[in-house]
């Protein structure tokens, strides 16, 4: 793993205390750390033949290349050895940051930045890169415990198999135990949840279903534990509603690993509803991993 950690800033306190957990993450991977800023918007009076963007004309350049500087101070105080490059990229930032993740081992992004609306709780960069990024995303949110696990929502997808193998390599990265979540309920098997995600329905034989679910478990975290002997694994089955009992197990978690999209997923979507919960509402960092497409 060489490619460096980035992290988007735009000088709101979401995107400063990003760039404070993508300086311990770059000096934990051991590679450098990316700050970018993106400014710009499309403008709809261009001549023909010029650039799609044109910041220049608002003084924006100077502001911005101010705003990487702090970041770039403040994450020198905290990781003094890592390799750190800062660029200004005009364009808009949910283009430029997928751009980034193309040639990254790790995004960082704060929860919102200063394009949000007040009273909304995750920002539009978190969830478009969430969806589209080709690294994994880091999105700080909550208050983690630093001596707490690293905890793994395991659906047992095929799609979700990078996810599983991120949140191992992580726990072994941190000498962190790792608690593996797999929730159940009886319509698991049709791997949809309703409005209220009922807990009896569709599967009459539950203890059947328990134990299928069980194995599933079993079989996932036996196949990386493999590759991964030195990791701490408590294996937590569950019976509940998927998305609050794995809001409720990051609780005194120091980071939270998600497939993007799951069983449960329709087909088109590139997020499903358990990683924009978690990225919602979890009481941790949340990392979402999506798979081979």
């Amino acid at each position: 793993m060489s490619e460096p950690v980035f992290v988007g800033v735009d000088g709101s306190a979401s995107s400063l205390g990003a760039v404070d957990v993508a300086a311990r993450e770059a000096h934990l991977r051991r590679v450098g750390l990316r700050l970018v800023h993106a400014f710009g918007h499309r403008s709809v009076h261009l001549p023909a033949g010029a650039p799609p963007w044109s910041p220049g004309d608002h003084g924006l350049e100077p502001m911005a290349r101010g705003a990487l500087a702090a970041a770039e101070e403040q994450a020198h105080a905290i990781a003094p050895d890592i390799e750190i490059t800062r660029s200004v990229v005009a364009g808009e930032a949910l283009e430029v940051l997928e751009i980034e993740s193309r040639s990254a081992s790790l995004a960082v992004v704060g929860s919102r930045g200063l394009g949000s609306f007040a009273g909304l709780l995750l920002g539009s960069t978190a969830v478009h890169l969430a969806a589209h990024g080709r690294c994994p995303l880091l999105v700080v949110r909550g208050r983690p415990d630093p001596a707490g696990p690293v905890v793994l929502a395991l659906d047992g997808s095929e799609a979700g198999e990078a996810a599983v193998q991120f949140a191992f390599a992580e726990a072994a990265l941190r000498g962190a135990p790792l608690v593996a979540v797999h929730v159940w309920n009886t319509w698991s098997e049709r791997a949809y949840e309703g409005p209220g995600d009922p807990l009896t329905a569709v599967v009459a034989d539950a203890d059947h279903l328990r134990e299928a679910e069980q194995h599933l478990l079993d079989e996932t975290v036996a196949t990386w534990h493999k590759d991964f002997p030195q990791v701490a694994v408590e294996r937590r089955l569950v019976r509940s509603r998927i998305r609050p009992a794995l809001i409720d197990a990051t609780q005194g978690a120091q980071l939270v690993v998600t497939g993007a999209r799951g069983r449960g997923g329709f087909t088109g979507l590139l997020l499903g509803s358990v990683s924009q919960a978690l990225l919602h509402h979890a009481h941790c960092p949340v990392v979402v991993v999506r798979g081979e497409e």
